[in-house]
């Protein structure tokens, strides 16, 4: 039998060491990276076929140890592609879980990986530039009210990345957190001039034109009854199983939109529950980012609520690690340029 492997490595690229960045550098180049710029362009080219989003994958570890997340990405304009792997390693004797993540990026040209990352910032970045992405598209040009539940780095990141959005008059946020914690309650108002911390959940999102849902629950933090007028609900995911933070029942009486139509009514934990168990299809969802960046899709009326879901895209992690490695590469490279 022959063996086809030694020519095929022949014909390799010569191997280059990749970057190892780690947290403390990921979070020096944060300020450098222009978010939500690299994510709407990544939409965009989903939007036309030049990118690739397959499903995400769940492995479980054995005797209930854990599992990890795999997040799959190829981003053909810019040449790479990738995987980011996030682990939930269970805790044993009262220790808290372990969750990471790193995403690993290689290039489409020479095979060669190019970086791996500490992909645990980037992923709140990315996970609250795709909200913004979301509410700059969806949310009415005339919104003023916005409110966050939730009070952690995730929904600090999404207030920061959504304040410039509109010219809101007020940001409530809440937290059942808040209540007994200064130093959090403290660094939620510094986060905008304009937020003020809400008592309960209802009047957090009383009059609100949009509320994004910024929490780690495995169920429901938003009735939506609480909601005064028709308005804008954004939500993500979190690692617990068949995670929602609104009730399943509700999704056939919103207009759903979502990150990718194709993988995440698949993953989103309401969305699997209502076509399981309330009459909802996935066919339903009006539209999503790709087509939206494309215009290939309707806008909402507000004749009723909208309900934006986003699950956490490989292609949101290839796109922004593509970026750290840009800036990477463009710092390592500054020192010769000055010589």
């Amino acid at each position: 039998m022959s063996d086809t492997s030694v020519p095929h490595a022949s014909a390799a690229a010569p191997s280059i060491a990749p970057f190892i960045a780690d947290g403390a550098q990921v979070r020096a180049a944060l300020p450098a990276l222009d978010v939500r710029g690299v994510l709407a362009d990544m939409f965009a080219a989903l939007g036309r076929g030049e990118a690739v989003q397959p499903p995400q994958t769940l492995a479980l570890f054995p005797r209930e140890a854990g599992d990890f997340i795999t997040y799959l990405g190829v981003l053909a304009d810019a040449g790479v592609f990738g995987a980011k792997l996030s682990p939930y390693i269970a805790g044993t004797g009262g220790a808290k879980p372990i969750v990471t993540a790193w995403t690993a990026l290689m290039s489409m040209r020479t095979g060669q990986p190019l970086m791996w990352c500490d992909a645990g910032l980037l992923t709140t970045e990315r996970t609250a530039g795709t909200t913004a992405l979301a509410v700059d598209q969806l949310a009415p040009r005339d919104a003023r009210r916005l409110a966050v539940i939730g009070a952690g780095a995730v929904a600090l990141a999404h207030i920061r990345h959504a304040a410039p959005l509109r010219a809101w008059e007020s940001i409530r946020v809440y937290s059942p957190k808040l209540a007994g914690d200064a130093g959090r309650a403290a660094s939620v108002r510094a986060a905008d001039t304009r937020v003020s911390l809400a008592a309960t959940a209802q009047e957090c999102v009383a009059d609100a034109d949009v509320v994004m849902l910024c929490t780690s629950s495995g169920k429901p933090v938003l009735a939506l009854d609480a909601l005064t007028k028709p308005a804008l609900i954004t939500s993500i995911s979190t690692n617990v199983a068949q995670a929602h933070e609104i009730d399943p029942a509700a999704l056939p009486t919103l207009d759903v939109y979502c990150d990718y139509r194709r993988t995440t009514p698949q993953s989103a934990g309401e969305m699997v529950l209502a076509a399981r168990e309330h009459g909802w299809s996935p066919e339903a969802i009006v539209g999503d980012l790709a087509e939206l960046a494309n215009d290939a899709c309707p806008r909402p009326g507000y004749t009723r609520h909208v309900f934006f879901r986003s699950i956490g895209l490989g292609l949101e992690d290839i796109a922004i690690a593509h970026a750290l490695h840009t800036h990477l590469l463009q710092m390592r490279e500054a020192p010769a340029r000055a010589h």
